[in-house]
């Protein structure tokens, strides 16, 4: 394959080079006034990035790890306790949870949106939970733990279903943090205010990662979290900047997890493209539909008529994946796997004594679930390739199959 014949899964390059001017001026004014760590460039994009997410209170820190650990720490999450979540998504969920000294417990995803499954969420906590009367909270019985959050995933940029989700945690007083590192600017729409919200607006806090690669992206590490609550995002700014809210005077144990600034100033002047590049990563998700929908053998990501997905992944399910993207990779397209193997199997979160079979919806996914090339640009003929080539994958993948049966049927 020649370069111009390869289709990448993700574009980092071209918005950058459109945007060199501007983010080269943002480190040229860090230069000339030393402001590093803090000011105005921070103070700036925290209240931009509040109101697109239509909350008052926006923190920002040094990624998206951070953003969660600190809202669930900020929340009251600690040693002892349990926050609820699910198992397919990226190990900082489970890490964040774990670095405040609770515990994960997951529950299984819905098979159409991957994301938390609001009737496991309930069966988890009517089969396996108690309500301590004297204490006022929701107990884990068999690990004799509080249950301090749930934390739903707005998995590659489709909100969970939060109304479901908040109404069971309402009904046991459970703070909900959303995880929103992949949802930029989703939206959902909430039963109770009559109105579309943006992810992150929605629970007690909303977490964001900036990652070079999400939606709204720095050109490093960065990470926020988005509250309406006040006295929560006063204790976020301690928390990240070594437990002071008044130079060298500690209230708290805190850490080093401040945004820099200049990766505030450069996702400030990101931020003005957000809505348009959410707009194009939709508009490529109706295109890959038109031209998937007829395609034996590909499942295509659902979106419910309460959601407004901004895609930061494109996800479809295949069978044969590995040879179904090897045979893609074959012809110059870029793919990737979001994510093979459950967090409840994965070596670091054996101690949690899952075992093969406990998420069956889970496990299921994983091992079908493949991520299609999806970037604001992606072209018409790229995506008509993309979707022309899968279709050739699959088929040749199902003719081996058949094959492989009659032969076997021949003994």
């Amino acid at each position: 394959m020649t370069g111009i014949d390869q289709i990448p899964f993700v574009d980092l390059i071209s918005p950058h080079r459109e945007l060199r001017a501007e983010l080269v001026q943002v480190f040229n004014t860090a230069l000339d006034n030393a402001g590093f760590i803090g000011g105005p460039m921070v103070a700036t994009f925290e209240h931009d990035f509040a109101a697109f997410c239509g909350t008052s209170q926006c923190v920002g820190v040094s990624s998206g790890t951070d953003a969660l650990r600190f809202a669930l720490m900020a929340a009251g999450v600690g040693d002892g306790d349990v926050a609820v979540t699910v198992s397919n998504t990226f190990t900082a969920t489970a890490e964040a949870i774990s670095q405040t000294g609770a515990r994960s417990v997951f529950v299984d995803i819905d098979a159409g949106t991957h994301n938390m499954d609001p009737r496991k969420l309930e069966e988890y906590i009517e089969s396996h939970c108690r309500v301590d009367r004297d204490a006022g909270y929701l107990v884990d019985r068999r690990l004799g733990r509080r249950v301090a959050a749930i934390v739903p995933v707005h998995l590659y940029g489709q909100p969970a279903d939060m109304n479901s989700i908040l109404e069971i945690a309402e009904r046991y007083n459970i703070p909900v943090i959303e995880d929103a590192c992949q949802a930029h600017g989703a939206e959902y729409y909430s039963k109770d205010s009559g109105s579309w919200k943006k992810a992150g607006s929605m629970g007690r806090a909303g977490a964001f990662s900036f990652y070079p690669g999400k939606n709204l992206g720095a050109c490093g590490e960065g990470g926020a979290v988005t509250t309406n609550d006040n006295k929560l995002a006063e204790k976020i700014r301690m928390l990240r900047d070594h437990g002071q809210a008044q130079k060298y005077h500690h209230d708290m144990a805190g850490y080093n997890g401040r945004l820099d600034a200049i990766q505030a100033g450069i996702l400030k002047v990101k931020l003005g493209h957000l809505s348009n590049w959410g707009a194009q990563r939709r508009h490529c998700a109706k295109r890959y539909r038109e031209l998937l929908k007829s395609t034996a053998g590909v499942v295509l990501p659902m979106e419910p008529p309460w959601a407004k997905a901004v895609y930061h992944l494109y996800v479809v399910r295949v069978e044969n994946r590995e040879r179904v993207q090897q045979y893609l990779a074959d012809a110059g397209i870029g793919t990737g796997i979001h994510y093979p193997i459950p967090l409840h199997l994965q070596k670091a979160y054996r101690s949690l004594g899952y075992k093969r079979g406990d998420f069956p919806v889970c496990e299921a996914a994983a091992l079908e679930i493949l991520s299609l090339p999806m970037y604001p640009g992606l072209g018409h003929e790229q995506q008509r390739r993309v979707a022309s080539e899968l279709g050739a994958a699959v088929s040749l993948g199902r003719t081996s199959a058949m094959a492989m049966a009659v032969g076997a049927g021949s003994y």
